[in-house]
């Protein structure tokens, strides 16, 4: 005989769902407050404002990770570090100076350093310029630390290198010398043949002259043309930046040379000696070191300034003093004067080059001319 269920056994099942349904619901409650919290730390926003942070190279995920937390930038070094692993990334994270902008979630920041979207910082030697003047330069960035010694004259390669804030002075300059030695090798290399010159030295003593004798970049494999050819004749080549170089190390005058200076012997001054100077006079740009290594191809032995900012090429002596003469009627203020003292300075031709050059020899040492013209309120 069957036996009726009372009221009570109808109800028993539904009486253990509902603390299960109960559970369930937390549980659903607790994993989207958990997925809330896990999107809030990787995707909202974290600083409230612009940070700027500095990672050297070899700084662990894990140091980074905290100090990005400790700036305020990140909101869980925990997470960062998860999803750095998780992304494959965590031992490509670049070094360097980072910038995270305002609002920046965390997965911002870790994009930002994977990509390597450092702030750029950047020193630049500008060609031209002595090692002591380049190293004046470094001294002057408050980004980089430490002190240097001044390296040897035409050791440089002037151009802008990027740097990390706080980075050595030291490693700066390392790779200044660094890049200098190898474009060099590199120029050496492929230079044309039968120059006169017979060390790389040689190439960066005469690219030094040629990148102080004019800023016109069309002008310099000419303007190197020049000095080779009167290398070739056993010319002097009177270049007024040597006889500066032997009186300021390149440091600026201020004034036109006098004729006691042109006159006076130093290693470096081009009226007295027949060679290239003992040293180079300044750091000579890769174009310049170019120019000399592949000069025009040309006779020219004289240059003046044409008044446009230019020069006046010529191969004998009467074209170069119809040049002169050319640039005399541009300026049009002339005053005749009885020596060569300002002649280079003030109207910017060489001294020795307003008289036919003869070679040379060290016995018979060579003297500036004796007449010429002096072009008032003209700075070569």
């Amino acid at each position: 005989m069957a036996q009726q269920q009372g009221p009570e056994t109808a109800r028993k099942p539904w009486s253990l769902l509902a603390p299960l349904a109960g559970l369930a619901a937390g549980v659903a409650l607790i994993m989207l407050s958990l997925m809330v919290f896990m999107y809030a730390q990787v995707f909202a926003p974290a600083n409230p404002q612009m940070s700027e942070i500095t990672f050297l190279h070899g700084t662990s995920v894990a140091t980074l990770a905290n100090t990005l937390q400790q700036q305020h930038v990140i909101r869980s070094a925990f997470f960062f570090k998860a999803f750095a692993k998780l992304r494959g990334r965590a031992n490509a994270l670049q070094a360097g100076t980072y910038d995270f902008p305002k609002g920046a979630s965390m997965m911002d920041v870790l994009k930002q350093i994977e990509d390597g979207r450092v702030v750029r910082l950047v020193v630049t030697i500008p060609e031209g310029k002595t090692s002591a003047q380049a190293v004046r330069i470094l001294m002057a960035e408050a980004g980089l630390t430490g002190d240097v010694d001044i390296p040897p004259e035409g050791a440089i390669l002037p151009d802008t290198y990027q740097y990390q804030r706080g980075e050595a002075r030291q490693a700066v300059l390392d790779r200044m010398l660094e890049a200098g030695r190898k474009t060099i090798d590199e120029l050496w290399a492929k230079r044309a043949p039968g120059l006169p010159l017979a060390t790389k030295e040689d190439a960066i003593i005469l690219a030094s002259i040629v990148e102080r004798e004019t800023a016109l970049p069309s002008e310099r494999p000419r303007v190197a043309a020049v000095f080779i050819n009167r290398l070739r004749q056993g010319i002097r080549l009177g270049s007024d930046p040597t006889v500066i170089y032997g009186i300021s190390h390149g440091e600026p005058l201020g004034r036109g040379l006098t004729k006691a200076e042109l006159d006076a012997y130093t290693p470096w001054n081009t009226y007295q000696i027949d060679k290239l100077p003992i040293t180079p006079i300044s750091n000579p740009g890769k174009a310049s070191l170019e120019a000399v290594l592949h000069p025009a191809n040309t006779n020219d032995l004289y240059f003046v300034a044409d008044g446009t900012g230019g020069s006046a090429f010529a191969a004998t002596y009467e074209e170069h003093m119809a040049n002169v003469a050319h640039w005399r009627q541009v300026e049009g203020d002339v005053e005749h004067y009885v020596t060569s003292a300002d002649t280079a300075e003030d109207a910017g031709v060489n001294a020795a080059d307003t008289v036919q050059p003869q070679p040379q020899s060290d016995a018979q040492p060579a003297k500036a001319p004796t007449s010429g013209v002096r072009l008032k309120g003209v700075v070569h």
